[in-house]
């Protein structure tokens, strides 16, 4: 029985677990929104929050349990987007940072499919570009 046991398996070793979801975390952090299956994005969610939390803190402990997070060479990068660019945004909010919007079922395997994203964050300026641009190209074949 699996009683008082928090957080998913998700059928991978604990190894692979941490490299998911720092990866995950990663890139959240980056694109600010990302497509993931609902279990995954419901334990992304706790992940980054905490993240979060460390960053709204503002020192170099929180830094530091920031890249102890997030391995790899991005740690650096990321804890820096958190503190100077996300944390900001929540300085007032009490958790809750992020919402999880599901989608349809995955074509191949027909998995639950969610959208991640932080709460207020608008998304960054070149992907509503990259948007815009894909828009005119569409146009541009419809004359």
């Amino acid at each position: 029985m699996r009683h008082q046991k928090k957080g998913r398996k998700l059928n991978r070793t604990a190894s692979h677990r941490k490299a998911l979801f720092s990866n995950l975390a990663a890139s959240l952090v980056i694109h600010k929104k990302i497509r993931t299956t609902d279990a995954k994005g419901k334990e992304l969610r706790s992940y980054i929050e905490r993240l979060v939390t460390y960053a709204k803190r503002g020192d170099v402990h929180g830094r530091r349990l920031i890249q102890k997070r997030i391995t790899g060479k991005r740690g650096k990068e990321i804890a820096n987007i958190l503190i100077h660019d996300i944390a900001p945004a929540y300085a007032d909010r009490q958790g809750g940072y992020t919402r999880l919007i599901k989608l349809n079922n995955r074509k191949n395997d027909n998995a639950p499919v969610s959208l991640i994203e932080f709460i207020d964050i608008a998304p960054d300026v070149t992907e509503t570009i990259d948007n815009e641009v894909v828009e005119e190209k569409k146009g541009e074949t419809k004359e």
